[in-house]
């Protein structure tokens, strides 16, 4: 593989659910030659590969520079890959080396707290340290931001990574809160004015729900919404385009969708009478 098929995915910018969804599954395919869905996680060396394609893979969706989304230099991401993933055997030096991340307070405040909480040696805490938090500032649930498929995964990570830390999370609280919580203890910052956090009106942003569909099933979902729109108007398409991200069940999915349609006009009807 060359770097010319790499690189427009890594470079381009998203253009909608498809395209990103498209993009994010071909990126994770091409580091670890198999899709996201079908990664094998039970040996720890595995695990490690699969989270570092997963958030390269969403750093890829979000479209721009790829060194920028993932939270690397250009060097750092030229040194993973060629550590991780050598079989790929292309040479980005020339195309990343110049690129150097700017520094932003916040996501070195908490790069810097993650880095003295690694458990593990070698590069690989140090290049999590970094992304952690530069995936730390996007809105999303911080597994997601990472491209996980849940945050069973997330914990499995950051116990394996950073141990000292995951050992204090002992109330489950959501782990981006969680970071900024300890950050603020370990710093003398002050983040909540509620020193006890259930005499706090905020306890459910901290400690609410964190389940959910990965990004990668969440475009899946919103392609099959955006695909399933022509049955409204009576123009339901005879297949899906080709090279679809889902050819291979799309007759299933559109026979679902189809009946789906059937089921709710027959509602329609009743509750109108």
């Amino acid at each position: 593989m060359s770097e010319a098929h790499l690189l427009p995915l890594m470079a381009a910018c998203a253009v909608d659910a498809n395209s990103q969804m498209q993009r994010g599954i071909a990126t994770y395919s091409l580091l670890t030659g198999v899709p996201p869905a079908d990664a094998d996680i039970a040996v720890d060396s595995n695990f490690d590969h699969h989270v570092l394609a997963s958030i390269l893979a969403a750093a890829t969706m979000d479209g721009g520079s790829l060194p920028e989304k993932a939270g690397l230099s250009g060097l750092e991401l030229v040194a993973l890959l060629e550590q991780y993933f050598p079989s790929l055997e292309i040479k980005l030096a020339e195309q990343f080396s110049a690129f150097e991340c700017e520094e932003d307070d916040e996501i070195a405040m908490l790069r810097d707290f993650l880095l003295k909480q690694r458990s593990t040696e070698g590069d690989i805490g140090r290049w999590l340290a970094a992304m952690i938090a530069r995936r730390a500032i996007e809105p999303d649930h911080l597994w997601e931001a990472l491209g996980l498929r849940n945050r069973g995964e997330l914990s499995r990570l950051l116990s394996r990574h950073f141990a000292p830390l995951a050992l204090r999370n002992v109330n489950n609280m959501r782990w981006k809160r969680f970071f900024y919580r300890m950050l603020c203890e370990d710093e003398g910052l002050v983040m909540c004015t509620t020193p006890v956090c259930t005499q706090c009106v905020d306890f459910n942003l901290c400690f609410g729900e964190e389940s959910g569909e990965s990004r990668v099933a969440k475009r899946r979902r919103d392609f099959l919404l955006q695909a399933a729109r022509p049955v409204v108007a009576g123009d339901w398409p005879s297949e899906l385009p080709q090279g679809s991200a889902i050819a291979p069940s799309s007759e299933k999915a559109s026979q679902d969708l189809v009946s789906r349609r059937k089921v709710e006009g027959a509602a329609d009807a009743v509750s109108s009478e």
